[in-house]
């Protein structure tokens, strides 16, 4: 089973229907449950990874179209990607930046199972569970 948060989940979407006829492809990265604020989230084991953070598209991508040196990548790193196709299938791509676990979305964008999934990067489906939970709060620190 995959978890996300609704809240990333939301995001994406948004940021996949903002691109849209373009796709987007950026790195999401895992909070464990326990860290979590929510009853979907008290309901886990405490260690559970839940895709809770992204990486706007942009950042570095510069660098990585001339260095092939992916900057865009959370400090913590991404255990996973998010895909959109606003032109195809609700599959994983030869043609995708692949992952452990991999996101795809696809027009309508919304979060029921014919617009949004995961996958493995070799393309099997996995079960994925929306949660209602948020993160902790995070401060950035001068």
């Amino acid at each position: 089973m995959v978890y996300i948060t609704r809240g990333l989940a939301d995001v994406l979407l948004g940021l996949a229907s903002d691109a849209d006829p373009d796709q987007i492809s950026t790195g999401v990265s895992v909070t464990p449950a326990g860290d979590l604020e929510g009853a979907d989230a008290d309901a886990l084991p405490p260690k559970t990874p839940v895709f809770t953070h992204f990486v706007l598209p942009e950042i570095g991508s510069s660098i990585t179209f001339v260095f092939g040196v992916d900057l865009s990548t959370p400090a913590r790193g991404a255990q996973g990607r998010f895909v959109s196709h606003p032109v195809g299938e609700l599959s994983v791509s030869r043609r995708d930046d692949l992952a452990q676990v991999v996101f795809v979305a696809v027009p309508p964008w919304g979060t029921n199972e014919e617009s949004f999934g995961a996958f493995e990067r070799s393309g099997d489906r996995l079960p994925l569970e929306i949660l209602d939970a948020e993160p902790p709060e995070e401060w950035l620190v001068e």
